[in-house]
C-alpha cells in the first residue's frame, strides 16, 4: 500500500484542459487514485500539440498518474456507469460548461442527498451569482478582465502573463479547496458542493493595485522588470555588464 498522504482516495474528473487538470494531477501526485472521463475522441488538450511522442506538452504535464474511462455522458447506460462510480469516489472535479453538470441531473442537492460524503468541485469562469454565471472563460480572457494584463508588461505593450496563470492559480484554488473540504469531512462525515470561479482567483491577485487605487488615488502601471511600488527592486547594469 502506498504511504502517500491520498492513498486510498478515489478522484472522478470530469476534465478537460489545464484548470481542473492542474488539480487533479496533485490530488494524483499525493497518491489519490484519479479516473479521468474522457468523450470517445479524446480530452481537448490532447491535440494542443505533438511535442511530447505524439501528444501536446500540456497533456503530458497535467495528466501523468491518471487513469482514463472513455464514457458518452449523453449515453443513459454511461451516466449509469457514472453513477456507479461516484458512489464509491471521494471527490469529484469537473469543468465542464455552466450548468452541463445540472443538466446531467447532478446537482448540488441530489449529490447531497445521494452521495452524501462526496466532495464535489465545479470549475467555472465566473460566479454563478453574477451576471457573468452562463459565459464560459480562457486563461487570457481572465487575465485581461481580471486587469492583470493593465499591470504586466511595458509602458507601451500590455500583456500577459507568459503561461496559463488564470488557470494554474484556478487548479491550485480548487487542490486547497478539496483539502479543506476532505478535513471538514473527516469532522463532520460530511462532503460538499464547492464552486472555483477563474475570474474570481485572479481578481484576489489584484488586490494590491486595487488597495493602491482606492486607499492612495494610484494606479498601478506597467513597469517591465521594475517592481510597482517597492525600490530597489529591479534590473541593474552590474560593472562586468
Amino acid at each position: 500500500m502506498s504511504d502517500k498522504p491520498l492513498s486510498g482516495l478515489t478522484v472522478i474528473a470530469i476534465e478537460q484542459a489545464v484548470a481542473a487538470p492542474m488539480c487533479t494531477v496533485r490530488l494524483a501526485d499525493a497518491g489519490a487514485r484519479v479516473i479521468k472521463i474522457e468523450r470517445p475522441e479524446g480530452e481537448t488538450a490532447r491535440n494542443y500539440d505533438n511535442a511530447v511522442l505524439g501528444t501536446s506538452a500540456y497533456f503530458a504535464w497535467l495528466n501523468r498518474g491518471k487513469e482514463s474511462a472513455v464514457l458518452n455522458l449523453k449515453a443513459a447506460d454511461d451516466m449509469a456507469l457514472l453513477h456507479i462510480m461516484l458512489s464509491t469516489a471521494d471527490v469529484l472535479v469537473q469543468n465542464l460548461v455552466p450548468g452541463a453538470l445540472d443538466r446531467m441531473g447532478l446537482t448540488p442537492d441530489v449529490i447531497a442527498a445521494k452521495y452524501p460524503r462526496l466532495i464535489a468541485v465545479s470549475i467555472l469562469g465566473y460566479g454563478q451569482d453574477t451576471p457573468y454565471a452562463n459565459m464560459r472563460a480562457y486563461d487570457m480572457l481572465v487575465q485581461a478582465e481580471s486587469g492583470l494584463c493593465a499591470v504586466t508588461g511595458t509602458p507601451e505593450t500590455p500583456s500577459k502573463i507568459g503561461v496559463s496563470a488564470a488557470d494554474i492559480a484556478t487548479g491550485m484554488n480548487a487542490h486547497s479547496a478539496i483539502l479543506e473540504a476532505l478535513i471538514a469531512r473527516g469532522i463532520s462525515g460530511r462532503g460538499q458542493s464547492i464552486e472555483i470561479s477563474m475570474f474570481d482567483g485572479i481578481a484576489d491577485w489584484m488586490a494590491v493595485p486595487l488597495l493602491h487605487f482606492e486607499h492612495k488615488g494610484i494606479e498601478t502601471g506597467r513597469y517591465g522588470l521594475s517592481h510597482a511600488s517597492i525600490y530597489p527592486y529591479r534590473p541593474f547594469d552590474c560593472a562586468d555588464g
